[in-house]
């Protein structure tokens, strides 16, 4: 499927959105949730690198896998929301 007269696929303008989303707002909380293991995180949003979004994870499903930070591959995402000001905060999620 064709989106515009010069080849660009519904997926690449989407990937590229996204991407552009996450770059914009770097330094806000961010959760996300993905397909795969470990399939949600909540952290803040450090850099965007190609279609690459690293992430302090400050939760996850895991303890074990908190605390760190994370590579997501912009194509994983399945569900995001970005804390915005004036906007719903995600809540802490602590013990």
């Amino acid at each position: 499927m064709k989106f515009k007269s010069n080849g660009t696929t519904i997926n690449v303008v989407r990937d590229q959105a996204i991407t552009d989303h996450f770059t914009e707002n770097i330094g806000k909380r961010v959760f996300v949730l993905t397909p795969s293991f470990p399939f949600m995180f909540v952290g803040e949003i450090l850099d965007v690198m190609e279609d690459m979004v690293l992430i302090d994870v400050e939760a996850t499903h895991f303890a074990q896998l908190e605390n760190r930070t994370w590579f997501i591959h912009i194509h994983n995402i399945e569900v995001f929301y970005i804390e915005q000001e004036g906007g719903v905060e995600i809540p802490r999620l602590t013990d």
